[in-house]
């Protein structure tokens, strides 16, 4: 169920996330950016199941809309123009982002209250948690 991740989350620690942003090909200046930012993630659904994740912060706000099991074209906040499907797995939100013959991972996944985004690059593996905001 989607249902359980809607809501506002707030970044609250982020481990090995400049490796993974190198993983992917970000470049310097960039993944500097990244590293300082603290996003909300704040995820909704409509009555139509078309879900929205919005990742919120001073620097920037990038909203995804999507249905799961459908394709559809995502422009990332570092600017990458992926070809992205997102499915439930086993009770995690499962992001797949293919762009230039290459591949990422995104598992979203509830643990004791919190989100856990599992960043995963070859064999370069972030975690970002995230707390439900009051």
């Amino acid at each position: 169920m989607v249902e359980q991740f809607v809501g506002t989350w707030k970044l609250t620690s982020s481990d090995n996330f400049d490796e993974y942003m190198k993983a992917i090909g970000v470049g310097f200046a960039t993944r500097q950016m990244g590293n300082l930012v603290k996003p909300n993630l704040v995820l909704s659904v409509d009555d139509q199941g078309v879900v929205s994740l919005k990742s919120q912060s001073t620097f920037k706000t990038v909203e995804i809309k999507f249905k799961l099991d459908e394709e559809f074209d995502e422009t990332t906040a570092d600017d990458r123009r992926t070809k992205t499907v997102i499915t439930l797995e086993n009770g995690k939100l499962v992001q797949k982002q293919s762009w230039d013959g290459k591949e990422t991972t995104i598992e979203r996944d509830l643990q004791d209250g919190k989100l856990i985004a599992k960043c995963i690059m070859n064999d370069v593996v972030s975690v970002r948690t995230y707390e439900r905001e009051a």
